[in-house]
């Protein structure tokens, strides 16, 4: 039973403990005008999934106002959760902290817990993903994130010191130009390439096959036999979706001998590695994410044990797809293990890395620095080539020019995606590393404004005459009080007399 009440009184709880955190409540970054007179965007962080709210959210604490986040998809549908990611509940434990930055208020067991009880937190394994998706629309209803949905990044260039926009209004087919100082990309993981499958994908019509990525109608699948290939997450997430759909048969193709069944990434959740990752010096940050990536993700038990309800299931190990071709209207499957037959086929083969196939980045993809351009190998493994593509990202997660004094511009460009994966680890695509990779890209942000305005603030600085007291004779009062993010008055100095007040 969901209880209303305890909902409003965590919300009374999160302003008290938000308006506790909220000093200094000034905003301090000057405004900035285009040559028409628009104000200039702060900040546009692109995507208002987990990634953008906590961003936005971040921002906000450290006075960073100014800002705008888009999201192409309708309010509620942000990120994967109700589109592609075909799990009931999430992968990582129920205690992780993602988007609350460490203020236990906002977390999602206290959201839970104010709606269903201790001890039904108590009982619950992991959490669902449509209570996740209910979490971060009231996350950004709660703290009044500025977010704009059916808006879709189209292109960015630079513009003198900043960066140039172009945005479609999805609604109206509209498209509008905005100028920022600073450009975010924090779309998850569909920013730095494309979804991959292999070319043998080419020899069949597209209307037998599937990628894990698509949005399927699985009751195309019933009384059909289903061939999947790929021992990922996703890839067994879709063979459970196609035998709840009913599916005559479903058969998992792994490529290995054995089935990944240890989880790394479990390994690397504890605060040093995700913390300070991104500090390590080239050779160590290949040494781990070569080992990481070219594992894959293990799916969970909860996964494992869902599909083997079935008996409809099975899997072929140390069986990869050498050819494929229509016989009959059936696929052929040619393995090293023999000929299979299905009717349909699911591709779980992953994402490739490769910024030219981002239609925002593509214009811009060779001017951006690679790991193949600062990180050369003598000895070439397998896998390693894509490992090579993902780009080359600074320590505020910008991107770096290929050539020195080509593109510095690229400087005010952050990815908070997947493709940060190789420079940082788990971050802009991982609930558990957010509380860490956040604050370190708004650092960057808040370092960056700082040092850009330093004439501005020295000069603010110089002309701050703001008497802590009167002198006999003069009388001071408050101006109307303003009021900050988190709800907490501001209220500033009059002249009265022969106050002297800033301006």
């Amino acid at each position: 039973m969901i209880k209303t009440s305890g909902l409003l009184k965590l919300e009374k709880r999160i302003a008290h403990d938000l308006s506790i955190i909220s000093y200094p409540v000034n905003g301090w970054i000057p405004s900035k005008f285009d040559e028409q007179g628009k104000r200039v965007l702060d900040v546009l962080v692109v995507g208002g999934g987990q990634g953008g709210l906590a961003i936005a959210f971040q921002l906000l604490r450290e006075r960073v106002q100014n800002i705008q986040v888009i999201d192409a998809a309708e309010a509620g549908q942000e990120g994967p959760w109700l589109n592609y990611a075909r799990m009931p509940t999430l992968r990582s434990p129920k205690e992780v902290n993602g988007p609350d930055l460490n203020i236990p208020s906002l977390a999602f067991q206290a959201w839970y817990e104010a709606q269903f009880g201790k001890l039904s937190w108590k009982k619950l394994n992991k959490i669902p993903t449509g209570l996740w998706v209910n979490y971060l629309k009231w996350f950004r209803k709660v703290l009044s994130l500025p977010v704009q949905n059916r808006m879709r990044l189209i292109a960015f260039e630079p513009l003198q010191d900043n960066i140039k926009v172009k945005i479609e209004c999805l609604t109206t087919g509209n498209v509008q130009e905005e100028i920022a100082r600073k450009l975010i990309l924090a779309t998850g993981i569909e920013t730095p390439g494309k979804w991959s499958v292999p070319p043998i994908s080419q020899k069949i019509p597209k209307d037998f096959w599937f990628h894990t990525s698509e949005m399927i109608n699985f009751d195309l699948f019933e009384n059909k036999e289903i061939a999947v290939l790929g021992a990922g997450a996703s890839a067994m997430d879709n063979a459970v979706m196609a035998l709840e759909a009913k599916a005559l048969g479903v058969t998992l193709y792994c490529r290995r001998s054995e089935l990944q069944r240890v989880q790394p990434f479990k390994w690397l959740s504890f605060p040093g590695f995700l913390r300070h990752f991104s500090e390590l010096n080239n050779e160590w940050r290949w040494k781990f994410m070569s080992y990481l990536l070219t594992l894959r993700e293990a799916f969970p038990k909860e996964t494992w044990d869902r599909a083997n309800r079935f008996k409809e299931f099975n899997v072929q190990t140390g069986a990869d797809w050498e050819d494929l071709h229509i016989k009959d209207e059936k696929i052929s499957i040619l393995t090293g293990k023999g000929i299979f037959e299905a009717d349909f086929l699911i591709f779980g083969t992953g994402f490739s890395i490769d910024l030219r196939h981002s239609k925002e980045l593509s214009p811009h993809a060779h001017l951006i620095a690679l790991w193949s351009d600062k990180f050369k190998r003598t000895r070439k493994e397998g896998g390693e080539s894509n490992l090579l593509s993902y780009p080359y990202l600074g320590d505020g997660f910008q991107f770096l020019e290929r050539l020195p004094g080509s593109a510095p511009w690229l400087k005010n460009v952050h990815l908070f995606s997947f493709g940060a994966t190789m420079s940082f680890g788990p971050s802009g695509s991982s609930i558990n590393a957010m509380k860490f990779a956040v604050p370190r890209l708004v650092h960057a942000i808040t370092r960056d404004l700082f040092l850009e305005d330093i004439d501005h603030h020295f000069e603010s600085m110089t002309s701050y005459k703001l008497p802590e007291f009167s002198l006999p004779g003069e009388e001071t009062e408050l101006a109307p009080a303003t009021t900050d993010f988190y709800g907490k008055k501001n209220f500033i100095f009059k002249k009265v007399g022969k106050m002297i007040t800033p301006s």
